[in-house]
């Protein structure tokens, strides 16, 4: 039986440097991600380094919330054979960044943009886990991890809709875990500290927020991608599936100084 990872937001940031850790592991990589061209060119130098590893190596660019394109993804992975997907991991960081009040109506969260925030964000890591669990992909011993953060349960301005996504992806982790749990499957969501990532950058404010971390956090450092590839490698290649349905908490201790 062949290990694989399937990771929602592979290019960059925690789900390529867990991709990374995960491949030195032997564990082949399916990358989902959403990039445009300019990106293209570090993204093509992470796969080589993930095949210099001599692990199998897929990225398909599409959107994570394609039903088609995700049944397809799954077909193909069905097609390999007896195939164990050993980590789904969710680290899809695409949401509206706009209060919910401004000066004008044009200049604040619209209800599409909410439920887009919502569905990327939060609502697919329960489409991909229905469908692997379907295929007989996510087995005993198999495992789900999902990326939180502190503004699931703190406001930002301008982060409302996502705070509200991180929220509702929490829940969902657990809810994964009562109801996996009788399959041998784990369900985590991982609290990353505040971590200097592209996603980072797009929030408003990000500077201000990277300033407050360091002089937060009891290790004096932001978190870094690695932190949360290693908890990851650790947590999820193993056969123990009993640590379930938490939020695992990544960040040097820097949530419970604030």
């Amino acid at each position: 039986m062949s290990d694989w990872a399937v990771i929602l937001g592979s290019s960059s940031g925690f789900g390529a440097a867990t991709a990374r850790a995960l491949a030195k592991k032997g564990i082949n990589i399916y990358g989902i991600h959403l990039d445009r061209r300019g990106a293209m060119e570090s993204i093509e130098q992470l796969i080589a380094d993930l095949k210099s590893e001599g692990v199998e190596v897929i990225f398909n660019n599409m959107s994570a919330t394609d039903e088609e394109k995700r049944k397809n993804v799954i077909a193909e992975l069905s097609g390999k054979g007896d195939v164990q997907v050993k980590i789904l991991m969710h680290s899809l960081a695409f949401g509206a960044l706009k209060p919910i009040f401004a000066e004008e109506p044009g200049l604040c969260l619209s209800q599409r943009q909410i439920e887009m925030t919502l569905d990327v964000m939060a609502s697919s890591i329960l489409y991909w886990a229905q469908d692997l669990f379907f295929a007989g992909l996510l087995k005993k011993g198999s495992h789900i991890f999902s990326m939180t953060s502190s503004g699931g349960h703190r406001q930002w301005k301008s982060y409302g809709a996502v705070s509200a996504a991180k929220a509702a992806l929490e829940s969902y982790c657990r809810q994964l875990a009562v109801e996996l749990c009788p399959h041998g499957i784990s369900s985590n969501a991982i609290q990353a500290g505040v971590t200097d990532t592209p996603a980072l950058r797009k929030i408003p404010g990000s500077d201000q927020m990277l300033e407050y971390a360091v002089k937060l956090n009891p290790g004096g450092r932001l978190t870094l991608p690695d932190d949360v590839a290693q908890t990851i490698a650790l947590l999820g290649l193993s056969e123990g599936t009993w640590l379930t349905g938490n939020t695992i908490r990544v960040d040097g201790g820097e949530d419970i100084m604030g």
